[in-house]
């Protein structure tokens, strides 16, 4: 029992917690251009199945909470299902219905009877509020914490790998990559994880002599105390920093805020670089993570934040920072997902409402119904692809180690 509340602690609780936050800012997105556009709301709920509470208001919108904690959704008056999925027939039967009941000039609070680009505003809120949540709590950290840039030094060269061959020394600095300047370990990492295969020119300063080196990334597997096990690009190198490395600076709110646009874009761009491999055939998809990978990688964070001594006040601060950056990292995610154009996603109805847009008309009803069964398919095997990758980066037994 004390293994499984450990475990439960460790890595169950911050992920429910990290998860619900960023699902209730992504579904308020929909709630407030909803409400702001004037749209019938009959349920907001944060979680699916039975309601473990539940509250209506004076405007008729209930509020619940599921407990099923893993999503939430915003259920417009006439909706035929949580997922806003129309079907023609429903439709003309929900117009006749208000019309009889309301007057035909009810219609027009209804959801799916606004027009097409107030429905793509209302749909296209969630994934940008989930962009925001990521921008303002970057934002926070950088006024927090500051900058600081650790300069790409190799500290180490593995014998007879790609970095080897290339003649790489210790001591090496790293300027650039094909010809775009770094100035940070962490674009040299990035860089080389999305290049397995490719051959990379790094520009090196030795000394006083400027080299150019190049060197083709190659596939490992490594066992990362946060991710778990995974197949990753490598190229041989160890970087570590001198003292003159090291570089520090506060920044004000407007600086910080930049610097969160700064980071917030990169990850997207990173991300949709990294899928867009993947779908090419140049990556293997090891780095998609399902709920496993996100509960292991939540208990990683928790496990670095407390990992060394300091009085428990600092302890709780780290720990708190190490979360926001997390939920912020999650929140793009969730972003990025729920763009992609697959239908019974924000992105699949955004691709609905941009045909509507240019033919004057919606998508047939029957596109859309075999469109929606489609991406049930493919949301379905997208999950299945990232669950089997959590079992196999990390031993299940090993994650649920001290439960029996």
């Amino acid at each position: 029992m004390t293994g499984f509340i450990g475990q439960a602690l460790i890595h169950i609780v911050p992920f429910l917690v990290v998860l619900t936050f960023i699902v209730t800012i992504h579904e308020l997105g929909h709630f407030l251009v909803a409400r702001a556009f004037g749209v019938k709301v009959d349920r907001f709920s944060i979680g699916f199945g039975r309601a473990l509470f539940s509250r209506t208001d004076r405007k008729g919108i209930e509020w619940r909470i599921g407990w099923i904690p893993l999503g939430g959704y915003v259920k417009f008056s006439g909706d035929l299902d949580a997922s806003s999925v129309p079907d023609q027939a429903g439709l003309d039967e929900l117009k006749s219905r208000v019309s009889a009941e309301h007057g035909s000039a009810a219609v027009k609070d209804y959801f799916h009877f606004k027009p097409v680009w107030q429905r793509a505003l209302i749909v296209a809120a969630g994934p940008l509020s989930n962009f925001a949540l990521a921008l303002v709590l970057l934002t926070l950290l950088f006024s927090v914490i500051g900058e600081q840039i650790v300069a790409p030094r190799v500290a180490q060269v593995t014998p007879n790998s790609p970095a080897a061959a290339a003649g790489f020394q210790p001591r090496d600095l790293i300027t650039a990559i094909n010809g775009r300047p770094v100035a940070e370990s962490s674009e040299v990492t990035q860089t080389i994880l999305l290049s397995a295969n490719d051959p990379l020119t790094f520009t090196v300063q030795r000394g006083e002599q400027v080299v150019s080196l190049i060197a083709t990334p190659v596939r490992q597997l490594e066992d990362d105390a946060v991710a778990g096990r995974m197949r990753v690009a490598r190229v041989g190198l160890a970087l570590a920093p001198l003292r003159e490395d090291y570089s520090y600076r506060r920044l004000n709110p407007v600086e910080a805020a930049g610097k969160g646009v700064d980071t917030t874009v990169s990850v997207v761009t990173t991300t949709f670089r990294y899928l867009g491999r993947i779908f090419v055939g140049k990556e293997s998809g090891d780095m998609l993570n399902g709920p496993l990978g996100i509960a292991k990688a939540a208990g990683g964070v928790t496990k670095q934040a407390v990992s060394y001594e300091a009085p428990p006040a600092v302890l709780m601060m780290n720990l708190l920072l190490t979360y926001l950056q997390f939920a912020a990292i999650i929140s793009i995610g969730m972003g990025i997902v729920n763009l992609l154009p697959i239908p019974v996603l924000d992105g699949g109805h955004l691709m609905f409402y941009g045909y509507e847009a240019v033919a004057r008309r919606p998508v047939p009803a029957r596109v859309q119904e075999v469109g929606y069964r489609v991406g049930l398919a493919l949301l379905a095997g997208l999950m299945l692809f990232a669950t089997w990758n959590d079992l196999q980066k990390l031993s299940l037994f090993k994650f649920l180690g001290g439960l029996a």
